[in-house]
């Protein structure tokens, strides 16, 4: 029997009515090269072919948005003549390919992102989702996947100052790398990639090309996992840290004397695409001569160097006048300097390659590519993504029936150590928190604060998602997303400004993906108007799945505050004194929750359900405290609920020798009390001399509050430790016992010591 091979457009990925429609657009048939351009440029990834026409219902603009979607990073006003420039990126199937390259590459991507706006890269962040840490398989790309970020980051001098990591079995074979990085620059320094006039220079900054990551990102991250994608893997990119150091330098220097009209990162597609994108966006054509272009590897041919994905590189728009002042600025720095081409009038995209053109493409259909509007349909039964997931019940009812059965102490025991939500330290201790001087609060505890230098303010930044809750309903899922970040970024005493997303989903070509991006995405718009903060910008990752097994929908979303005067922060530590205050209002919810899961080993129901005025009442309250600046500590309430934040509290208390008591009313069962995940809700350790003012804030603020523990020195919780009372039962965890649910869970589990 003989195997017809397939159509070279479709080895590339291109469908047949993508080819038609280029053979219609050009008039004739494409060269290799063009194929291979259109391919990339065209891909799911670099296009956003599927997700484009859903994605405009976000709120995309007002203040402090300064730019929004559609360059390489949003950027923010923040006053003082400063703005602050930050995105979020996933490299979900190079990670899975090679763990410790492709969240390296991740890193590197992502910062190059952010100095294409012209912005100094501060700090990074990033959301993580792995398979269970029963799997060997599960445990190495863990391993590699933190190595990688550690690694680039620590060694390119930026650093990882907070995120998040959950587990689930639908990321065995689809773990999840999304990587946010944070920018600050002078307001007269913001560097737009679409400026540039017929003739000006466009030049090649950075690295070598090599044959690493040919197609890898863009062809990797548009096609679903299968045996014959397995056996046929391109390359992952091979990151260098200490060359990015180099080239974020040297950007910033030219940025600094005026010499860069505009400034694109070579990502995913490569030179091919971030020539197109420059060119498109500035309303001209391109011609680049392919041979100038410095290689790693000998014989390379045309289509090879133009789509290569080669790290640490960026393509830069000179004016003729300034090439040479530049040149020695890239050279003093060690960095590739080589003038590429130039832009053209005509809205053409010209390669050459030894002395021959090898494309001639029209660039703005090249740049945009098609535009599809797939169809979506909402699941009859059990959606895809909760295949082999047990349906579990949500009923208050059920719940507590089942909760009987088992001691308090067993419960509470095991939602604290659930992975979920045990401590992350063996993650963020292999960061290097504190590199460039400027972090006050690293990870660990809601938001990280970051200094703005020689401003007295300081800002506040958070990742998060729940695809729990994403599974049971993409459109709460997508709005919880929103309020988490936002409800941690206000926790610091900030006031969350903005919001960047990655949308995590499987094949856009099954009709209830499509249903469940639309319908999480429209959460993520109802919730970011809701609390006033613009969405300005972010990234889409479609093909998620292996075989049959799709990842849950997992829209994650990071947020921004400023805080005004860092004299308001709130701190890190409970101190014996305190008294402990509940904030918002708790309602018997357990739709994706933690004790659903431990209960009864599934998902089921409806998540809880979004309040959008409490949430926005909560986040002023929250701000106002931070202008009063009241000495306090704060939790958000979200997975695990009040169980976890009140364990998290106990842990801060640790180093003052003290911990916490808590004590909960008979208005409520004690498991709705410890373990509903209602939204809306924190906890704040305050001094009871400044009690009056909180509950006055909390008035004005329309919050219900009360006052349900302490942190003590004395007694049975003195040292690190955690009581809980509802009478008659009482449950008491010993300072060992806290600290071995909360921080020896994730060793153990990956075998390290505890």
């Amino acid at each position: 029997m003989t195997i017809e091979p397939r159509p070279l457009y479709e080895e590339l990925g291109l469908t047949a009515e993508e080819y038609g429609d280029i053979l219609r657009l050009l008039g004739r048939e494409p060269s290799r090269e063009e194929l291979a351009v259109f391919s990339l440029a065209w891909s799911e990834h670099c296009s956003y072919k599927s997700s484009r026409v859903h994605l405009a219902v976000l709120p995309t603009s007002g203040p402090p948005l300064v730019v929004g979607p559609g360059e390489n990073a949003g950027v923010l006003d923040v006053g003082g003549g400063l703005l602050l420039a930050f995105k979020v990126e996933s490299h979900n199937h190079p990670s899975f390919v090679e763990p410790v390259s492709g969240a390296a590459t991740g890193v590197g991507g992502i910062i190059r992102d952010i100095l294409a706006m012209g912005a100094r890269p501060i700090a990074l962040l990033d959301s993580l989702r792995f398979g269970p840490l029963d799997s060997a398989r599960n445990r190495y790309l863990m391993r590699g996947v933190v190595e990688g970020i550690s690694w680039y980051g620590n060694c390119v001098g930026i650093p990882t100052v907070g995120g998040e990591v959950d587990f689930a079995p639908c990321y065995s074979t689809n773990p999840l790398v999304n990587v946010a990085c944070l920018g600050i620059l002078p307001r007269e320094g913001l560097i737009l990639s679409g400026r540039g006039e017929p003739g000006d220079p466009v030049v090649l900054l950075g690295s070598k090309t090599g044959r690493d990551g040919i197609g890898g990102a863009s062809v990797l991250a548009s096609k679903e996992f299968d045996e014959e994608a397995e056996a046929k893997r391109p390359s992952v990119q091979v990151g260098d840290p200490f060359a990015e150091k180099l080239l974020i330098e040297a950007c910033l220097e030219m940025r600094e004397k005026g010499l860069l009209k505009g400034l694109q990162d070579l990502g995913a597609g490569g030179i091919s695409t971030a020539t197109a994108e420059l060119a498109s966006k500035a309303g001209l054509g391109i011609e680049l001569h392919l041979d100038r272009v410095p290689l790693r590897e000998p014989g390379m041919a045309a289509w090879e160097i133009l789509i290569s994905e080669s790290q640490e590189r960026m393509v830069a728009v000179v004016e003729e006048e300034k090439l040479r002042e530049a040149e020695a600025i890239a050279t003093r720095w060690g960095v590739g300097f080589t003038v590429l081409g130039k832009l053209a009038q005509k809205g053409r995209y010209r390669a050459f390659f030894k002395g021959k053109q090898v494309t001639d493409l029209p660039v703005r259909e090249l740049a945009e590519g098609p535009t599809y509007r797939r169809p979506a349909r909402e699941p009859e039964g059990r959606p895809i993504w909760l295949a082999g997931v047990p349906a579990a019940p949500d009923a208050p009812d059920e719940i507590l029936a089942a909760a009987g059965k088992h001691s308090a102490r067993d419960i509470l025991v095991r939602v604290i150590s659930h992975p979920a939500v045990a401590s992350k330290r063996w993650v963020y201790e292999q960061y290097d928190q504190y590199v460039l001087h400027n972090t006050l609060r690293p990870a660990g505890l809601e938001a990280a604060i970051l200094r703005l230098e020689e401003t007295g303010r300081g800002v506040a930044l958070a990742i998060d998602s729940n695809s729990r809750y994403a599974a049971l309903d993409p459109f709460v899922g997508g709005a919880l997303a929103v309020f988490e970040a936002a409800r941690k970024v206000a926790s610091t005493g900030a006031r969350p400004l903005a919001l960047t997303d990655c949308l995590n989903f499987g094949s856009p070509e099954r009709p209830e993906v499509m249903w469940a991006f639309r319908r999480a995405v429209e959460g993520i718009a109802w919730a970011a108007r809701a609390i006033g903060t613009p969405v300005a910008g972010g990234n889409v990752s479609f093909y998620n799945e292996t075989g049959e097994r799709v990842i849950y929908p997992t829209p994650v979303v990071a947020a921004v505050g400023i805080i005004q005067r860092l004299r308001g922060a709130a701190g890190t530590s409970c101190r014996p004194g305190q008294v402990i205050l509940l904030v918002g209002e708790t309602r018997p919810e357990f739709g994706g929750s933690l004790l659903q899961e431990i209960l009864f080993g599934g998902l089921g129901g409806s998540p809880p359900a979004p309040q959008a005025e409490a949430e926005a009442s909560l986040l002023g309250f929250l701000a106002e405290l931070g202008n009063l600046e009241i000495p306090r500590v704060v939790v958000d309430i979200s997975a695990g609920g009040m169980a976890t934040a009140l364990a998290r509290l106990a842990l801060t208390a640790r180093g003052a020798g003290a911990g916490v008591r808590a004590t909960l009313g008979p208005e409520l069962e004690p498991e709705v009390w410890l373990y509903s995940e209602s939204g809306a809700r924190a906890l704040v350790a305050v001094e009871a001399s400044h009690l009056d003012r909180v509950e006055e804030v909390a008035s004005r603020f329309s919050l219900p509050i009360r006052r349900i523990g302490e942190v003590s020195g004395r007694g049975p919780v003195s040292g690190l430790g955690l009581e809980v009372e509802f009478p008659p039962t009482r449950v008491l965890l010993r300072p060992e016992e806290l600290s071995e649910a909360l921080e020896g869970t994730i060793p153990k589990l990956l075998g390290s010591p505890g």
